[in-house]
C-alpha cells in the first residue's frame, strides 16, 4: 500500500512514515497542497492522509481539487481539537474518514486498511457488473498445457505485458486469469473487456471514464475500467477490433502509464497490468495495417499461444469431467464408448464446443451416464430408430431359449486414455481417491471400480 502524507510539519510526516513503514506501507510526504496535487497526478497512491491546516492552499481546498481533478485515492483528514466542524464538512465533501490530533498511529493504520479495502471491494463489484468473463481453471496434463503452466509461473510475478493468442474457445481468458491468480496482486480486481462487444463510440468512455458534461448524456462522472482494475489486471480481448484512434490512446497508456478521462483536466496514473488477446494472427494484422506495429510490440513483450483442443486430445477426459462437475448435482459421467466418440472429433470450436456438446448430452442422458447415442457432434440429435412389427399374420411367441453368454467388453485405446487420466488425477491429489473423483467429475464408487478394473493402486 502506498500512502501520501500531507502535512507542513516535517516531524509528523517522518514519524507517520516510520510507523506506517513498520505496518508494511510505503509513504511519501508533501509539505503543502500544491506539492500534494502534483504528486497525485504523477504517481499512484492507495490513500492520502491530509492535514486540515496547511500553508497556502488549505486541506479543504486540496480536497476540492482532488475531487475536481478526478483523483480517486481515498482521503483521511487530520485535524486539531478546535477544527472538528471543519473535518465534518470535509467528510461531506468526500473525505473517507478523519482523525483528531493527537491520535494513536495504530488507529490510523486500521482506518487506512479499512478505507483501501472498501474501495477495492467497490471496484471489484463495479468491474464485475461492467465486464465479461467468469472464474474457471486452467486444466490439462498434455505437454503443451504443462509448458503453458510453466510459462505462467515464470511471468506471474513479473510486471510485463502479455499477449495471448489462439483460436476462439481455446481458453485465452483462462490463461490471463491464471496469470492474475498466481501473481502478487491476486486480491486486486481482474477486469475483462471484450473489445468487439462494446460500441466504438462508447469504448473510450468505458476504458478511460468521463467527467460530467463531457458529452451529450454524460450526467455524472464515470470511472473507467482502467481505474477500476486498480493494481490488478485489465484483460483486453480481441485487440484487433480496436479502432486506430483508440490504438493510439492505448499506446500512450502503455508508454506513460497514465490515462485521462473524457473531459478531464488531469492525468490519472495507471497501476493495472495489461494482458491482451486475439484469435487472429497479430503479425498478419500488422502487415495489413489493422494493428499498429508499435502497439503490437508493446503488447507482445511475452507471448502465450493456446493450443487448439484437437492438438491436446489427451486432456479431453479431464476437461469433460470438470465441465460436467460444474453442472451441479447429480454428477454426470461419460461412458468409455461415449468418450471414444468425443475423442474422435476435431472440435473446430475447441473447449467451448466441448462444453456445448456435453450440455446437450445431459439433456438426452437418462441415467446420468452419458452414452454414445447421447452425444450429438453436429448440433442436432439423430432421431432414434424404432422397429415397428408388420402384422400380416398371427404372431406366436417363440419358445424360450437359453440366454446367450455375455461377451467380454472390447478393449479399446480409450481404455488406456481413461486409465492414464485416472492415474494422473490420483497423482495430482496425492492418492486421495475422493478428491481424484471430484477432479474427474465422477463418483467415488466409479473411480473405485475403475481402480479395481485397471489394477491401479
Amino acid at each position: 500500500m502506498r500512502v501520501l502524507v500531507v502535512d507542513d510539519e516535517k516531524n509528523i510526516r517522518d514519524s507517520l512514515g516510520k510507523y506506517l513503514g513498520l505496518e508494511g506501507m510505503k509513504t511519501r510526504g508533501a509539505e503543502n497542497g500544491e506539492a500534494a496535487l502534483a504528486m497525485l497526478e504523477s504517481e499512484s497512491f492507495d490513500a492520502v492522509i491530509l492535514d486540515l491546516r496547511l500553508p497556502g492552499m488549505n486541506g479543504q481546498e486540496v480536497l476540492e481539487q482532488i475531487e475536481k481533478r478526478g483523483i480517486s485515492s481515498p482521503v483521511i483528514m487530520m485535524s486539531a481539537h478546535g477544527e472538528i466542524p471543519d473535518a465534518v464538512r470535509a467528510l461531506k465533501r468526500g473525505a473517507g474518514d478523519y482523525l483528531v490530533k493527537p491520535f494513536d498511529p495504530s488507529e490510523l493504520a486500521i482506518k487506512l486498511r479499512a478505507l483501501v479495502e472498501n474501495r477495492r471491494r467497490e471496484n471489484i463489484v463495479e468491474a464485475r457488473k461492467r465486464t465479461t468473463g467468469s472464474e474457471t481453471m486452467l486444466l490439462g496434463q498434455s505437454p503443451a498445457m504443462l509448458g503453458i503452466s510453466r510459462d505462467i509461473d515464470r511471468i506471474a510475478c513479473v510486471d510485463v505485458t502479455v499477449l495471448v493468442t489462439g483460436e476462439s474457445g481455446t481458453g485465452k481468458e483462462v490463461a490471463a486469469r491464471e496469470i492474475h491468480a498466481r501473481g502478487p496482486n491476486r486480491d486486486e480486481p481482474f477486469v475483462a473487456v471484450n473489445m468487439g462487444g462494446i460500441h466504438e463510440g462508447l469504448m473510450e468512455s468505458e476504458l478511460f471514464g468521463h467527467e460530467k458534461g463531457s458529452f451529450t448524456g454524460a450526467m455524472g462522472r464515470k470511472t473507467g475500467l482502467f481505474e477500476l482494475a486498480g493494481g490488478g489486471v485489465i484483460f483486453l480481448d480481441e485487440i484487433g477490433e480496436m479502432s486506430m484512434p483508440l490504438q493510439v490512446k492505448l499506446l500512450r497508456v502503455l508508454q506513460e502509464r497514465k490515462i485521462r478521462r473524457l473531459g478531464g483536466i488531469s492525468d490519472i496514473p495507471v497501476k493495472a497490468r495489461i494482458i491482451s488477446a486475439t484469435n487472429r494472427d497479430p503479425e498478419a494484422m500488422v502487415r495489413e495495417g489493422r494493428l499498429r506495429g508499435d502497439l503490437y510490440y508493446r503488447l507482445n513483450v511475452f507471448r502465450i499461444v493456446m493450443p487448439p483442443l484437437r492438438e491436446r486430445k489427451e486432456d479431453i477426459p479431464l476437461l469433460a469431467g470438470h465441465l460436467l462437475s460444474q453442472s451441479g448435482r447429480p454428477r454426470y459421467t461419460v461412458a468409455p464408448r461415449a468418450m471414444e466418440k468425443l475423442m474422435s472429433w476435431s472440435f473446430p470450436g475447441n473447449i467451448r464446443e466441448l462444453e456445448n456438446i456435453l450440455e446437450r448430452a445431459r439433456i438426452y442422458c437418462r441415467d446420468y451416464v452419458i452414452q454414445p447415442e447421447d452425444i450429438d457432434l453436429h448440433g442436432s440429435p439423430a432421431a432414434p430408430v424404432m422397429s415397428v412389427p408388420v402384422v400380416s399374420a398371427p404372431v406366436f411367441p417363440e419358445p424360450p431359449s437359453a440366454p446367450l453368454p455375455e461377451e467380454p467388453p472390447a478393449v479399446s485405446p480409450l481404455d488406456m486414455v481413461e486409465k492414464d487420466a485416472i492415474t494422473r488425477a490420483l497423482a495430482a491429489c496425492g492418492g486421495n481417491r475422493t478428491k481424484a473423483a471430484e477432479l474427474l467429475g465422477i463418483s467415488r464408487r466409479t473411480i473405485l471400480n475403475k481402480i479395481r478394473i485397471y489394477g491401479l493402486k
